[in-house]
């Protein structure tokens, strides 16, 4: 039986024929901005509760709570939000999160005591946890093999640009006055209004489409996005699918769709929530299911135990507030050429070495910034940990949706997110009983073991760098 043009096959060899080309940089950018509001929330919500310690007196506990309530929420978003992925489509729920998460951050602004904020923190991070996975996944669908890897760590890098302006925000806005807190979270309400350009706007994911049997949806698409190539590049003929070179040892091929057989096998992975569960812990996917879920839960362990403690860790040190912020700014800047240097590695060292070398320098870094006082040596060993970290982050990202198949991806990245949200809601609570028991040394060098385990768990991982995703 031969392959139609629009078969997962056919499809797929044709998206990674392409260039990068407008239709790729209209999804990236796109999605990227989504993700930069996103981080500028999360980053916002560490300056906020600063700031609330001063104007509503509220202790260690409470800001703790505050912060893990929104974690909560982002563990039940991404678990939820990569299963109605699969179901539903990547935009549409895309642009969902995005509108559910803009509300509830506006509707932040006008709270008016510690119980209500937390019931409101909740609802951002169900609509935060369920995004970030699903336009991690999105893009990685849109994207030609050979380049796949860099524009995820690209795509994540938007989440520098999100955590910036959370600082610039955080340093001129926030503390300005009493109320500063609450036009921080009224300039968070943006992506309410951006979640109607993201639904009309942008295209659903071909590879979805096809995986869900419409296929003449996903040829219009890609046949659009060829056409822009084509446009850009003067040619006057459809570019011909070529062979991707495969970096490494070669693979088994991806079962042809057309093959004896090969219904089963895709019914198998478009099945029910509870039957794409269980997938994820079938002998083809058991080994990296464990590894992927271990490094999403130590990275977001150590991350979000130091970024959203950071700016009072160093109020506590004897820092003005503004002082502290500043500083924060600083340190924030140093996640930019992060991501810049872990996108070039990613597609020549790959994505498991690229993530554990990060990994291993944001280990070090901690340890430093941990047991150090003088002014320079906090800032120079805080960039440090920013560009190890957020570069690692961005490897992470792009090596997720990548170890499983069309039909089970959503749901795949984002149970993983959703298992590293667990360590997101426990380190901002323990993050006190920590810094009571032995300061700053003993918290960092905390996040520096987490931070090795994780490195030590990107070796159990698939690397598909440079060849076809799996379209079952």
């Amino acid at each position: 039986m031969s392959e139609t043009s629009a078969s997962p096959r056919a499809l797929s060899q044709r998206l990674d024929a392409l260039p990068f080309a407008r239709g790729h940089g209209r999804v990236l950018t796109g999605s990227g901005i989504g993700w930069a509001l996103d981080a500028m929330d999360v980053g916002l919500i560490s300056f906020i509760i600063a700031a609330l310690t001063q104007h509503w007196g509220i202790g260690k506990a409470e800001s703790g709570l505050i912060a893990s309530i929104g974690f909560a929420g982002m563990a039940v978003g991404a678990s939820v939000g990569g299963l109605l992925a699969d179901r539903f489509g990547r935009r549409q729920v895309f642009a969902l999160t995005l509108l559910v998460y803009g509300v509830a951050t506006g509707a932040s602004a006008l709270a008016g005591g510690v119980a209500l904020l937390i019931v409101l923190r909740f609802f951002v991070g169900l609509g935060l946890g369920a995004e970030l996975p699903v336009a991690s996944t999105y893009v990685s669908e849109f994207a030609p093999a050979r380049i796949r890897g860099r524009l995820i760590v690209i795509l994540e890098a938007f989440w520098a640009v999100g955590w910036t302006a959370a600082a610039v925000i955080g340093y001129f806005v926030v503390p300005a006055d009493e109320n500063g807190w609450r036009w921080a979270f009224a300039l968070g309400a943006i992506p309410a209004v951006y979640a109607l350009a993201v639904r009309w706007g942008l295209p659903e994911s071909p590879r979805w489409l096809i995986s869900r049997g419409r296929g003449e949806e996903a040829e219009r698409i890609v046949a659009d996005f060829e056409a822009a190539a084509q446009r850009s590049a003067g040619a006057g003929s459809r570019p011909a699918p070529q062979a991707v070179p495969a970096r490494g040892a070669p693979e088994p091929a991806e079962p042809d769709p057309s093959a004896p057989g090969a219904t089963d096998r895709q019914s198998r992975f478009a099945a029910s929530t509870g039957a794409r569960l269980a997938v994820l812990w079938s002998p083809e996917f058991r080994a990296r299911t464990v590894s992927i879920w271990l490094v999403w839960f130590c990275v977001n362990f150590a991350y979000y135990g130091a970024f959203i403690w950071i700016p009072s860790i160093l109020v506590d040190a004897g820092f003005s507030l503004v002082r502290s912020f500043g500083f924060t700014l600083v340190i924030t800047l140093a996640q930019l050429p992060g991501y810049a240097v872990a996108a070039w590695l990613i597609e020549v060292w790959g994505r498991r070495l690229t993530l554990s070398v990060f990994l291993i320098g944001s280990a070090v870094s901690a340890i430093v910034f941990g047991t150090v006082y003088a002014e320079a040596a906090i800032i120079a060993s805080g960039m440090a940990l920013s560009f190890f970290n957020l570069g690692a982050w961005g490897a992470l990202y792009a090596v997720t949706p990548e170890l499983y198949p069309t039909s089970l991806r959503g749901t795949g990245a984002g149970w993983a997110a959703g298992v590293g949200r667990i360590a997101s809601i426990a380190a901002p609570l323990l993050v006190p009983l920590l810094l009571a028991a032995g300061g700053a040394g003993l918290t960092f060098t905390v996040f520096a073991v987490f931070f090795i385990v994780a490195a030590t768990a990107t070796w159990g991982l698939v690397d598909r760098g440079g060849k076809p995703l799996d379209d079952r």
